[in-house]
């Protein structure tokens, strides 16, 4: 387990205590750039709390709010899912990158907040927000105690291992929310030659060739 206290809120409205993951977030990433703080402790309660928020989320809050709420879809939900496995496969490049003071460590680090920022933006604007308006306050704190206890109990066990978080990913594949690895590799490396040959008709452009 993390040196960090992570909080264990144990009721409240599902979808503050959500935002307040978001912000958690947030500062532990901070927390993990910061060159005068314990980046291994840091890193390790993001593990922890991704890991517990995500497994959680998909279990208890998902599934529910597909059911309360018309302007969540089946889709939504789903696409939350994926965005949860693109974190996990960002989250196990950072747990096994070597060191906290290496150029590894950093660029692991950047990929990892990039998707998590997105999702929780995009899980904000998609879900949460719909489920403000049209899911009752009472519906959203009985799922607040629901979510809470089994993100605890997730907290409680130690979560967002290497292995764990490798496990995660491969039942995302199996589950069809993410690819293979090696149609992840393939079209990483078309991106990568995709943007090599735009910088290339950049420079040519702008050297009037």
């Amino acid at each position: 387990m993390s040196d960090y206290e992570i909080p264990r809120p144990v009721s409240g409205d599902v979808i503050e205590r959500i935002l307040e993951d978001h912000r958690l977030f947030e500062d532990l990433l901070r927390e993990a750039r910061r060159t005068d703080s314990d980046r291994e402790a840091a890193r390790r309660a993001l593990a922890e709390v991704l890991t517990a928020h995500a497994v959680a989320e998909e279990e208890k809050v998902y599934p529910t709010l597909r059911r309360k709420a018309d302007d969540i879809t089946d889709h939504e939900a789903e696409h939350g899912e994926e965005e949860h496995a693109e974190i996990n496969e960002a989250l196990l490049a950072f747990l096994r990158a070597k060191g906290t003071d290496t150029q590894k460590y950093d660029d692991a680090l950047e990929d990892l907040a990039t998707v998590v920022n997105h999702h929780a933006n995009e899980e904000e604007q998609t879900i949460l927000n719909p489920a403000r308006e049209e899911v009752d306050l009472e519906v959203r704190e009985r799922l607040g105690v629901d979510w809470l206890t089994r993100r605890n109990q997730l907290l409680e066990e130690g979560c967002g291992s290497e292995e764990q978080v490798a496990a995660l990913i491969d039942e995302a594949v199996a589950k069809g929310a993410l690819a293979p690895e090696e149609a992840r590799e393939e079209a990483d490396r078309i991106k990568e030659e995709a943007k090599e040959k735009a910088e290339e008709v950049e420079d040519a452009a702008k050297n009037g060739d």
